[in-house]
């Protein structure tokens, strides 16, 4: 009698529950076994450390609910996880809640002061009661509430093969300890300094922030703008005239002008500001610069001493003359409405010679006669301005910016064509633009090659300066703008030589997935210089040596998987006990402390048992910071052993073909997915609609048809469970599906092995429902072998899937053998079974059925016979030679063409020759082999019953060569493999 884990009888564990597919109910039965039996509690446990697996996941934020899109990160590394339990692995799945930081503070602040866009993202998009909002005041209790109630909530729904003992908070005191040495540690090697570096500031917090604190422009990355250093030319800045006196050009007032593009300094013909913005009068580091009003507050938090004099209107600005610190040339300022005073300063240099959207204004303002009289402007003179080129590219004429506006068909600076032109030129003079003669030693240089050089040049004369600012506007969690400031912080020094070797040593040891990510981590180690690793305030861990700073959120979760391996134990040694030395014993190792601690050595033998983390799975777009960061500080802090071994990177979802947002209330919410399809259901969409790295889109429609099909399964597995289990008296037909069978257990297990979740569902599921299809058409499912083939088809299907639909395929395996899928060995190919003749010798059976087919549907007949011709031997005899000598049509001829019988053939062996070299070479050697030792005329007679019954009509096999009855002179057409067909 079956039983299962618990000595039940498994049939009367059961017996309640109808045989119809309910996953509510189902589901809810797992959880509580897999609860009350620990299941996943995971100690070392006597096997070797070669046979543990460590699997992570980046710990949630929950600064908000859960939704489908994390449930995808979730199950990935749980499908992995389970499989590799059924491989035999001691395997830890842990997961913690990141709660660093102010996105939190800054929620609970905006819930407090009862902002309209949070209550409603709460109550509608998380559907928090609002009874419960109370608890949401304080930030542990809202993160509480997001753990417990969707969260862990949502990941025991989901079926998450955690070990929940392990869970911590990064606001623990004992994992503050374990940041803490973390940070003394690198402070002491000389990787933390302190000094001035751009970051990104919240204006209303009046602190630092991450990416992970920003609500709007997430992705947006400051840019340092060279600052030219325009002055006016005379003492009387609102360009009444005069000339200035001699040796007062350095008390004259700066137009500092922003522009990313330093070596078009040249070309500059005119500037231009708002006539309606507000400009200031200020002095910025002891000097009187003219800015709009945005940019002193920009300028303001980069370090420098700013005080504003007086506000003036853009009109006063209009018409001021300035000279260019380069050529000595005067200019003018004009105005124009498209300048953006909230970027960079606000006074905006022309180019029009290079610059497409400069180009378009200039020839605009010289068509304003009216509007620049009203300005004070001569019209004649601003319609004098003459274009300036400083670079030539090929392929452009003397103005490149004009051929670009004609080539786009540009007419004004609405044109929405105007920014991919600009955008194409800019890229094309980067890479290929020349400077002209009036550079001198910059002259015929390319663009990429000079630029740095040339605006450090230009600095060190005083004509340049520089400033951050963001291209786009960027908002923090907490509403507050964000700019670019330079804080006096500590910083991680990434750009460390040494740290950057090793960093890249752990690049090149790792296991990437997919292996075209490797390059990305390469890149990003290169390319990161200091990271300001400190906040003024937030949830977190103070700086050990300063706690007035906080470690913020992307600095504390770099080696926090350590943590997890003696999280549940740790809590048994007093917080006070958790010095440096304590950790260096438990982390590094005895030999690193003069007395070690025999609690930490104790540990220690956990965290050796099962580090290093053998895969972490994470969002794709954390690779430039966070899956960078991991690798570094692994790298720097332990020895190579104990390096990460693999990251498989996880795309992005959607949601009905558009990005999910909680703030938006466009996400769809796990428990709201299982109660309406079930839990597997789930799994089985986020694991199968597309391989873990690639993005993918949830869609009401097709989740609903994937439960659809699981419903089929379950009723097909449920009706061959209750029915007689059959014996083994195996016919052909039985021995292609088992052979089957063996191929997709390769193939599932190599999918598993590389993370490709949707590889192995579809193969393990879809494409083995398919052979099934074929299968049930082809035999008398009332046979006792049929019966014993596809009860042991469903015994090793339900082992394969167990990882991705664990509810169903323990259920239902327990039914059918009282055992636990997840208990017993995942399948290993049956030697016995392999048979790639069965499948070939089939393929070529329903390569004849739908052969006739499409005859039939093509000639719209209702044959009574069907006579099928196999070719010649001789025919046979040529697809060997070609199958010898390899697909050279040349080759081949030559060798056929010694055979006087085939020289008499002449054109027949020509074309045939033609035909079977096309043949094997979309053909493995292997399957040709194969197809070599098949008796093809035994095949389709053993086979002529069932195309009987298919077609209602007579099969008659005959060969080419053996004179068959042969009405329309068909059986000549016959190839090898290929037979002819004549319908009668």
């Amino acid at each position: 009698m079956n039983r299962d884990a618990r000595g039940r009888d498994s049939r009367d564990a059961t017996a309640e529950e109808s045989d119809g597919y309910e996953p509510k109910k189902l589901e809810a039965r797992w959880r509580e076994r897999w609860v009350e039996s620990d299941r996943y509690e995971a100690d070392p446990d006597g096997r070797d450390p070669s046979e543990a697996t460590f699997v992570t996941v980046p710990y949630p934020y929950p600064n908000g609910g859960m939704h489908i899109g994390h449930a995808r990160t979730y199950t990935v590394p749980d499908a992995y996880a389970r499989y590799r339990r059924q491989r035999g692995d001691n395997v830890l799945f842990p997961i913690a809640w990141h709660v660093t930081g102010t996105p939190i503070v800054g929620a609970v602040e905006r819930l407090k002061r009862g902002d309209a866009h949070q209550l409603d993202s709460l109550r509608n998009a998380f559907e928090v009661p609002e009874s419960d909002l109370r608890d949401l005041e304080t930030p542990m209790g809202f993160a509480r509430y997001f753990i417990e109630n969707h969260y862990e909530a949502g990941m025991r729904r989901l079926g998450l093969s955690i070990d929940w003992r392990r869970e911590f908070t990064t606001e623990d005191e004992r994992y503050s300890r374990f940041i803490g040495w973390q940070y003394e540690t690198l402070h002491e090697r000389g990787l933390l300094e302190k000094g001035l570096h751009p970051v990104n500031y919240c204006t209303n917090e009046e602190q630092p922030v991450t990416t992970h604190d920003i609500y709007e422009g997430e992705d947006a990355e400051f840019q340092e703008y060279t600052l030219i250093a325009f002055r006016a030319a005379s003492d009387d800045s609102s360009g009444a005239g005069g000339e200035a006196e001699p040796g007062a050009e350095s008390e004259r007032t700066v137009y500092p002008m922003a522009t990313l593009r330093p070596e078009t300094v040249r070309g500059v013909t005119n500037a231009f500001v708002d006539p309606d913005a507000t400009y200031a009068r200020a002095t910025v580091d002891g000097e009187e610069w003219v800015v709009s009003l945005e940019a002193t507050e920009k300028l303001a938090l980069q370090a420098r001493e700013v005080e504003v004099l007086e506000t003036v209107p853009g009109t006063e600005v209009v018409g001021t003359r300035v000279r260019n610190p380069v050529t000595d040339e005067e200019i003018v300022v004009l105005p124009a409405d498209f300048v953006d005073t909230d970027s960079a300063t606000g006074v905006v240099m022309s180019v029009p010679a290079h610059s497409p959207d400069d180009w378009v204004a200039l020839e605009a303002s010289k068509a304003r006669t009216d509007d620049l009289r009203a300005y004070g402007l001569d019209p004649e003179a601003v319609r004098a301005i003459e274009s300036r080129a400083v670079l030539t590219l090929e392929g452009y004429g003397e103005f490149p910016a004009a051929d670009a506006v004609a080539e786009y068909g540009i007419e004004s600076s609405d044109d929405p064509e105007l920014e991919a032109a600009t955008e194409e030129l800019y890229t094309r003079e980067f890479h290929r633009g020349e400077l002209n003669e009036d550079y001198g030693e910059f002259a015929g240089r390319v663009v990429e090659d000079v630029r740095e050089e040339l605006d450090a040049h230009y600095r060190e004369q005083g004509a340049f300066d520089a400033m951050y600012d963001f291209a786009e506007t960027v908002v923090c969690r907490c509403g507050g703008r964000v700019e670019v400031a330079e804080q006096d912080t500590w910083f991680l020094r990434y750009d460390d030589a040494g740290w950057r070797e090793k960093a890249h040593q752990a690049v090149a040891n790792l296991d990437a997935i997919p292996e075209n990510t490797r390059e990305q981590y390469d890149h990003t180690i290169e390319w990161l210089e200091e990271w300001p690793c400190i906040r003024n305030y937030g949830l977190g861990t103070r700086l050990p040596w300063d706690d007035a700073f906080v470690i913020e959120p992307l600095s504390d979760s770099t080696i926090y998987t350590a943590y997890y391996t003696i999280a549940h134990r740790i809590q048994e040694v007093p917080v006070e006990d958790l010095t440096r030395e304590f950790f260096d014993a438990l982390l590094l190792g005895p030999e690193s402390v003069d007395e070690p601690d025999e609690r930490a050595l104790d540990l220690r033998e956990e965290f050796e048992y099962w580090y290093p983390v053998d895969y972490r799975c994470s969002g794709n777009d954390l690779i430039s910071n966070h899956l960078t960061f991991f690798l570094s500080h692994h790298a720097e802090l332990f020895e190579q052993a104990k390096w990460p071994r693999g990251i498989t990177v996880m795309g992005m979802g959607l949601l009905e073909g558009e990005s999910m947002s909680s703030s938006r209330g466009h996400v769809v919410l796990p428990g709201e997915a299982i109660e309406r399809y079930g839990a597997d259901t789930v799994r089985f969409f986020l694991l199968n609609s597309a391989e873990p790295w690639q993005d993918y889109d949830w869609r009401a429609e097709a989740v609903a048809a994937t439960r659809d099909q699981l419903e089929r399964f379950w009723n097909h597995a449920v009706d061959l469970i209750d029915g007689p289990a059959g014996e083994r008296d195996l016919e052909r037909i039985d021995r292609w599906l088992l052979a089957h069978l063996q191929e997709t257990v390769r193939e599932v297990t190599g999918a598993m092995d590389r993370f490709e979740t949707r590889k192995a569902s579809q193969r393990a599921f879809y494409r083995f429902e398919e052979y099934l299809k074929w299968y049930r058409r082809r035999t008398d499912l009332g046979r006792a072998g049929a019966r014993w083939t596809l009860r042991t088809v469903l015994e090793t299907r339900l082992r394969l899937l167990a990882p991705v639909i664990p509810f169903a395929a323990n259920e239902l395996h327990e039914r059918l053998t009282g055992e636990l899928a997840e208990d017993v060995p995942w399948p290993e190919p049956v030697p016995e079974f392999e048979d790639s003749s069965v499948i070939v010798e089939e393929r070529l059976v329903r390569a004849l059925l739908e052969d006739v087919c499409d005859i039939v549907d093509v000639t719209d007949t209702d044959p009574e016979t069907i006579r099928v011709y196999v070719a010649a031997d001789w025919k046979r005899e040529v697809f060997e030679t070609v199958v010898k000598t390899g697909p050279d049509q040349g080759a081949v001829m030559e060798q056929v063409m010694q055979n006087p019988a085939h020289r008499d053939r002449g054109d027949a062996v020509n074309g045939l020759v033609g035909d079977l070299v096309s043949f094997v070479r979309e053909r493995e050697d292997a399957a040709l082999e194969t197809l070599a030792g098949i008796d093809e005329r035994a095949v389709y007679e053993a086979s002529a019953d069932f195309l009987e019954s298919e077609f209602d009509a007579d099969v008659l096999i005959d060969a080419e060569d053996a004179d068959p009855i042969d009405p329309a002179g068909k059986a000549s057409q016959a190839r090898p493999f290929r037979p002819a067909i004549h319908l009668e």
